[in-house]
């Protein structure tokens, strides 16, 4: 599949403006593969990784303190829902372990009253509760994104991509950001995408 500049203008032109968006968090493990999985997702705009759930202020990659390494999706509610995403998240994890080193701990973050509120429905309807799970249920206090090489780490191995991206003008605020990146980033990582059928006709 090749990639030109203009499909990439043009693909992000055309996408949801993020004040549209909602936005959710999560943890499940080493953040790459989720940004991927979830980032290929119908309905889910954007995908980013970061750190959240700690105490210590600015954490970076070597230097994390007691925070865990998430994802973050902004996402067209009216065409995925968070309860969609929650259901996507327990799928990916067994919520009744969680793994001792806080950087790869299972975390579902609330960030609203609505996403709350979900997100107690969804564990009822599953007859579990906050406190008889292993995955860590937090309110979100701030999210701290991760470094750059972090971001749309698959697809930062596609030469051809990063070419077309380079040729488009992004620099690396613009491809964490940019939509089509989080389609091909999923793709990258051997995932359909939607987006891959577009750029192929």
């Amino acid at each position: 599949m090749t990639l030109t500049e203009t499909q990439i203008h043009e693909y992000d032109r055309r996408a949801m403006d993020s004040n549209e968006t909602a936005t959710a968090t999560f943890g499940i493990g080493c953040f790459w593969g989720p940004e991927a999985q979830f980032g290929a997702i119908d309905g889910v705009v954007r995908a980013r990784v970061g750190y959240a759930g700690g105490t210590k202020r600015g954490p970076e990659y070597h230097s994390l303190g007691d925070h865990t390494e998430v994802f973050q999706v902004e996402f067209d509610p009216d065409s995925i829902t968070y309860r969609d995403l929650l259901e996507l998240v327990f799928e990916s994890h067994n919520p009744q372990q969680q793994t001792r080193k806080t950087q790869y701990q299972n975390v579902v973050f609330a960030a609203t009253a609505a996403q709350q509120a979900a997100l107690n429905e969804f564990l009822t309807a599953q007859g579990l509760t906050a406190d008889g799970i292993g995955t860590r249920v937090e309110q979100l206090s701030r999210f701290y994104l991760a470094e750059d090489y972090h971001q749309k780490y698959k697809l930062r191995s596609v030469s051809s991509y990063m070419d077309a991206f380079e040729a488009a003008g992004y620099d690396d605020d613009d491809l964490r950001e940019s939509p089509i990146a989080a389609k091909l980033n999923g793709y990258a990582a051997g995932y359909d995408v939607a987006v891959a059928e577009e750029l192929s006709t």
